[in-house]
Protein backbone atom coordinates (compact mmCIF):
# COMPACT_ATOMS: atom_id res chain seq x y z
CA UNK A 1 0.00 0.00 0.00
CA UNK A 2 2.87 2.39 1.06
CA UNK A 3 4.29 1.33 -2.77
CA UNK A 4 1.04 2.41 -4.44
CA UNK A 5 1.59 6.20 -3.08
CA UNK A 6 -2.14 5.77 -2.95
CA UNK A 7 -3.66 4.97 -6.00
CA UNK A 8 -4.04 2.00 -8.89
CA UNK A 9 -1.02 1.41 -10.47
CA UNK A 10 -2.10 2.04 -14.32
CA UNK A 11 -0.22 5.37 -15.02
CA UNK A 12 -2.49 8.70 -13.73
CA UNK A 13 -5.75 6.38 -12.00
CA UNK A 14 -7.21 8.25 -9.52
CA UNK A 15 -8.64 5.24 -7.89
CA UNK A 16 -7.56 5.05 -4.67
CA UNK A 17 -5.69 1.88 -3.14
CA UNK A 18 -7.95 2.18 0.24
CA UNK A 19 -11.74 3.39 1.24
CA UNK A 20 -13.14 3.84 4.52
CA UNK A 21 -16.43 2.35 5.02
CA UNK A 22 -18.72 2.28 8.19
CA UNK A 23 -15.36 3.59 9.49
CA UNK A 24 -12.88 1.06 8.45
CA UNK A 25 -10.02 0.39 6.16
CA UNK A 26 -11.06 -1.84 2.93
CA UNK A 27 -8.95 -2.86 -0.15
CA UNK A 28 -10.23 -1.05 -3.18
CA UNK A 29 -8.01 -2.33 -5.70
CA UNK A 30 -7.16 -5.82 -7.11
CA UNK A 31 -3.62 -7.44 -6.66
CA UNK A 32 -2.89 -8.22 -10.02
CA UNK A 33 0.08 -10.43 -11.17
CA UNK A 34 2.06 -9.14 -14.05
CA UNK A 35 3.03 -13.04 -14.94
CA UNK A 36 -0.20 -14.82 -14.32
CA UNK A 37 -1.08 -17.45 -11.56
CA UNK A 38 -2.12 -19.81 -13.41
CA UNK A 39 -1.17 -21.34 -16.56
CA UNK A 40 -4.64 -20.38 -18.99
CA UNK A 41 -4.12 -16.57 -17.79
CA UNK A 42 -2.39 -13.88 -19.72
CA UNK A 43 1.24 -13.53 -19.65
CA UNK A 44 1.58 -17.04 -17.80
CA UNK A 45 5.81 -18.14 -17.78
CA UNK A 46 6.44 -21.99 -17.21
CA UNK A 47 9.72 -21.39 -15.68
CA UNK A 48 8.48 -20.11 -12.80
CA UNK A 49 7.29 -21.71 -9.90
CA UNK A 50 3.90 -21.04 -7.59
CA UNK A 51 5.79 -18.99 -5.24
CA UNK A 52 7.70 -17.35 -7.34
CA UNK A 53 4.34 -16.24 -9.15
CA UNK A 54 3.30 -14.65 -6.17
CA UNK A 55 6.20 -13.20 -4.91
CA UNK A 56 6.10 -9.30 -4.41
CA UNK A 57 7.88 -8.59 -7.91
CA UNK A 58 4.98 -10.06 -9.91
CA UNK A 59 2.21 -8.07 -8.41
CA UNK A 60 1.41 -5.05 -9.09
CA UNK A 61 -2.11 -2.84 -7.76
CA UNK A 62 -4.98 -2.12 -10.05
CA UNK A 63 -8.43 -0.85 -9.83
CA UNK A 64 -11.10 -3.20 -11.08
CA UNK A 65 -11.77 -1.53 -14.40
CA UNK A 66 -8.29 -1.76 -15.48
CA UNK A 67 -7.55 -4.87 -13.95
CA UNK A 68 -10.13 -6.34 -16.51
CA UNK A 69 -8.66 -4.21 -18.93
CA UNK A 70 -5.01 -5.80 -18.40
CA UNK A 71 -5.97 -9.14 -18.06
CA UNK A 72 -8.90 -9.96 -20.28
CA UNK A 73 -9.55 -9.23 -24.16
CA UNK A 74 -6.75 -7.69 -25.25
CA UNK A 75 -4.73 -8.06 -22.79
CA UNK A 76 -1.96 -8.86 -25.07
CA UNK A 77 -1.29 -4.89 -25.80
CA UNK A 78 -0.09 -5.08 -22.19
CA UNK A 79 2.92 -7.20 -22.11
CA UNK A 80 5.06 -7.97 -19.11
CA UNK A 81 8.14 -5.26 -19.82
CA UNK A 82 4.98 -2.83 -19.95
CA UNK A 83 3.87 -4.18 -16.66
CA UNK A 84 7.12 -4.13 -15.11
CA UNK A 85 7.68 -0.75 -16.14
CA UNK A 86 4.42 0.29 -14.34
CA UNK A 87 5.52 -0.84 -11.66
CA UNK A 88 9.04 0.63 -11.77
CA UNK A 89 8.24 3.74 -12.37
CA UNK A 90 5.64 4.03 -9.63
CA UNK A 91 7.47 2.30 -6.71
CA UNK A 92 10.86 4.62 -7.32
CA UNK A 93 12.49 5.91 -4.47
CA UNK A 94 10.35 4.49 -1.97
CA UNK A 95 11.79 0.77 -1.62
CA UNK A 96 14.47 2.12 0.80
CA UNK A 97 11.87 4.82 2.56
CA UNK A 98 10.86 1.69 3.74
CA UNK A 99 13.99 0.16 4.98
CA UNK A 100 13.91 -0.58 9.25
CA UNK A 101 10.03 -0.15 9.38
CA UNK A 102 10.03 -3.85 10.95
CA UNK A 103 11.10 -1.80 14.31
CA UNK A 104 8.96 0.90 13.58
CA UNK A 105 8.04 2.77 16.93
CA UNK A 106 5.79 5.86 17.26
CA UNK A 107 8.43 7.73 18.38
CA UNK A 108 10.43 6.70 14.93
CA UNK A 109 7.33 7.00 12.90
CA UNK A 110 6.95 10.82 14.14
CA UNK A 111 10.85 11.40 13.34
CA UNK A 112 10.38 9.87 9.81
CA UNK A 113 6.84 11.90 8.95
CA UNK A 114 8.63 15.14 9.89
CA UNK A 115 11.90 14.48 8.09
CA UNK A 116 9.43 13.34 4.85
CA UNK A 117 7.69 17.21 5.85
CA UNK A 118 10.67 18.96 6.18
CA UNK A 119 12.20 17.64 2.42
CA UNK A 120 8.95 19.23 1.01
CA UNK A 121 9.34 22.52 2.83
CA UNK A 122 13.20 22.66 1.86
CA UNK A 123 11.51 22.64 -1.60
CA UNK A 124 8.75 24.76 -1.22
CA UNK A 125 10.74 27.72 0.04
CA UNK A 126 12.48 28.53 -3.16
CA UNK A 127 9.89 29.10 -4.82
CA UNK A 128 8.38 31.07 -2.24
CA UNK A 129 11.32 33.49 -2.70
CA UNK A 130 10.82 33.90 -6.06
CA UNK A 131 7.31 34.20 -5.48
CA UNK A 132 8.47 36.88 -2.60
CA UNK A 133 9.68 39.35 -5.36
CA UNK A 134 6.66 40.37 -7.23
CA UNK A 135 3.84 39.12 -4.77
CA UNK A 136 5.37 39.88 -1.22
CA UNK A 137 1.83 40.01 0.10
CA UNK A 138 0.64 36.75 -1.10
CA UNK A 139 3.81 35.01 -0.37
CA UNK A 140 3.75 36.09 3.35
CA UNK A 141 0.43 34.20 3.61
CA UNK A 142 1.37 31.24 1.74
CA UNK A 143 4.73 30.43 4.32
CA UNK A 144 2.52 31.30 7.31
CA UNK A 145 0.22 28.24 6.06
CA UNK A 146 2.82 26.43 5.68
CA UNK A 147 4.39 27.30 8.71
CA UNK A 148 1.76 25.95 10.22
CA UNK A 149 0.84 22.90 8.66
CA UNK A 150 4.54 22.13 9.61
CA UNK A 151 4.07 22.29 13.42
CA UNK A 152 2.67 19.17 14.91
CA UNK A 153 2.00 21.41 18.11
CA UNK A 154 -1.00 22.74 16.19
CA UNK A 155 -1.72 19.55 13.72
CA UNK A 156 -0.27 16.59 15.21
CA UNK A 157 -0.17 14.05 13.17
CA UNK A 158 -3.34 12.25 12.99
CA UNK A 159 -5.94 13.42 10.05
CA UNK A 160 -9.17 11.97 8.97
CA UNK A 161 -9.48 10.08 5.36
CA UNK A 162 -11.01 13.21 3.88
CA UNK A 163 -7.98 15.54 4.52
CA UNK A 164 -5.89 12.70 3.85
CA UNK A 165 -7.53 12.12 -0.04
CA UNK A 166 -7.91 15.93 -0.66
CA UNK A 167 -3.65 16.35 0.19
CA UNK A 168 -3.29 13.50 -1.51
CA UNK A 169 -5.00 15.16 -4.54
CA UNK A 170 -3.38 18.28 -4.18
CA UNK A 171 0.11 16.97 -4.10
CA UNK A 172 -0.45 14.88 -7.16
CA UNK A 173 -2.17 18.29 -8.65
CA UNK A 174 0.51 20.61 -7.37
CA UNK A 175 3.68 18.33 -8.42
CA UNK A 176 4.73 20.57 -10.50
CA UNK A 177 4.65 23.50 -8.58
CA UNK A 178 8.50 23.86 -7.89
CA UNK A 179 8.62 24.64 -11.69
CA UNK A 180 5.72 26.60 -12.32
CA UNK A 181 6.95 29.07 -9.19
CA UNK A 182 9.23 31.02 -11.27
CA UNK A 183 6.59 31.01 -14.42
CA UNK A 184 4.19 32.82 -12.18
CA UNK A 185 6.65 35.04 -10.92
CA UNK A 186 7.48 36.15 -14.18
CA UNK A 187 3.81 36.48 -15.12
CA UNK A 188 3.46 38.65 -11.94
CA UNK A 189 5.92 40.52 -12.86
CA UNK A 190 4.82 41.55 -16.77
CA UNK A 191 1.59 42.67 -15.01
CA UNK A 192 3.59 44.63 -12.45
CA UNK A 193 2.71 47.60 -14.34
CA UNK A 194 -1.26 46.97 -14.76
CA UNK A 195 -2.74 49.28 -12.25
CA UNK A 196 -0.47 52.42 -14.63
CA UNK A 197 -1.70 50.75 -17.74
CA UNK A 198 -5.04 51.18 -16.30
CA UNK A 199 -4.94 54.78 -16.02
CA UNK A 200 -3.45 55.29 -19.21
CA UNK A 201 -7.12 53.27 -20.24
CA UNK A 202 -9.14 55.39 -17.66
CA UNK A 203 -7.53 58.85 -19.29
CA UNK A 204 -8.07 57.19 -22.74
CA UNK A 205 -11.52 56.11 -21.91
CA UNK A 206 -12.42 59.99 -20.58
CA UNK A 207 -10.97 61.62 -23.78
CA UNK A 208 -13.35 59.66 -25.75
CA UNK A 209 -16.52 60.05 -23.99
CA UNK A 210 -17.80 63.03 -25.84
CA UNK A 211 -17.04 60.95 -29.20
CA UNK A 212 -20.79 60.70 -29.50
CA UNK A 213 -22.00 63.95 -28.92
CA UNK A 214 -19.21 64.80 -31.49
CA UNK A 215 -20.36 62.27 -34.01
CA UNK A 216 -24.28 64.03 -33.90
CA UNK A 217 -22.51 67.33 -34.11
CA UNK A 218 -20.49 66.49 -37.61
CA UNK A 219 -24.00 64.12 -38.21
CA UNK A 220 -26.09 66.88 -38.00
CA UNK A 221 -23.73 69.65 -40.02
CA UNK A 222 -23.66 67.22 -42.90
CA UNK A 223 -27.19 66.99 -43.22
CA UNK A 224 -27.41 71.09 -42.92
CA UNK A 225 -24.84 71.02 -45.81
CA UNK A 226 -26.55 68.75 -47.55
CA UNK A 227 -29.81 70.56 -47.81
CA UNK A 228 -27.95 74.05 -48.55
CA UNK A 229 -26.32 72.19 -52.04
CA UNK A 230 -29.98 71.16 -52.74
CA UNK A 231 -31.31 74.33 -51.94
CA UNK A 232 -28.98 76.00 -54.30
CA UNK A 233 -29.49 73.99 -56.96
CA UNK A 234 -27.02 73.25 -59.52
CA UNK A 235 -24.36 75.75 -60.00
Amino acid sequence: MTLARGYCYWPECQTPTMRMVNGAPVLNVDIAHIRAASPSGPRFDSALSKPQRDEFSNLILLCTVHHKTVDGKGWERYPVELLERWKKEREAGSLDQLAGLSDLTEEKLSLMLAQAQSQLLDRVGPALDAFAETAPDLAVLLRALTDELADPRVHGFGISEDVAMLLNDSAWRLSGLEDNAMLLAQAANKLGNLGYDARLLANATSNLSGLADMARILDGAARRVQQAAEDMGPY
